[in-house]
């Protein structure tokens, strides 16, 4: 309990968060994470692995790591799990045939002892697209209500134009902040 209470100090004392940003393929999670870093998003390739990005925000430090989503990577996300204060779990709200997978990798990742506990932030990205599904809708879909081990919102955005992010990057910070850097 102790050594618990000297590691949050430390951690408050720095205000240093580790933010792992994860979805299927072709979600958005790189255009997401480059948009918020003011970083250019015309040109951007598919993950073939890992992005790691060393961001400030409201005087935290964001320890970002954008994993890519293929089917063939996914066996790999379990690597990326330790010290994760907070998950990004982006969904591409146009694509209605890969919701179902969707639902079932999430669910995949709440059953690791390692992200219990770890703040969930779903980005229904590419609401500006035509046919974009509601966040209702999607978090229906997901069953984002089953989740039990972890604090969780879900936020519309676009990407590409930047709506939302801040908004829904303000809502992790502050889940994280609450669970994390004033326990005592």
């Amino acid at each position: 309990m102790v050594l618990l209470k000297i590691l949050k100090k430390l951690k408050q004392k720095e205000k240093e968060v580790r933010i792992l940003v994860l979805g299927l393929d072709n979600a958005g999670k790189t255009t997401l994470v480059k948009k918020f870093n003011g970083e250019d998003t015309h040109t951007i390739s598919p993950t073939l692995g890992f992005n790691i990005y060393d961001l400030e925000h409201r005087g935290f430090k964001l320890n970002v790591w954008d994993v890519g989503g293929q089917k063939s990577l996914r066996s790999y996300w379990r690597n990326y799990f330790e010290s994760t204060d907070g998950l990004i779990w982006v969904v591409d709200s146009a694509d209605k045939a890969r919701l179902d997978d969707c639902r079932k990798e999430l669910h995949l990742l709440f059953k690791e002892e390692r992200l219990a506990g770890a703040s969930l932030l779903v980005f229904a990205n590419k609401q500006d697209l035509d046919g974009a599904l509601s966040c209702e809708l999607i978090a229906e879909f997901l069953n984002l209500a089953a989740i039990k081990s972890s604090h969780w919102k879900i936020v519309p955005c676009s990407a590409h134009t930047g709506d939302n992010l801040l908004v829904g990057i303000d809502w992790l910070l502050n889940d994280i902040s609450e669970r994390i850097f004033f326990i005592e």
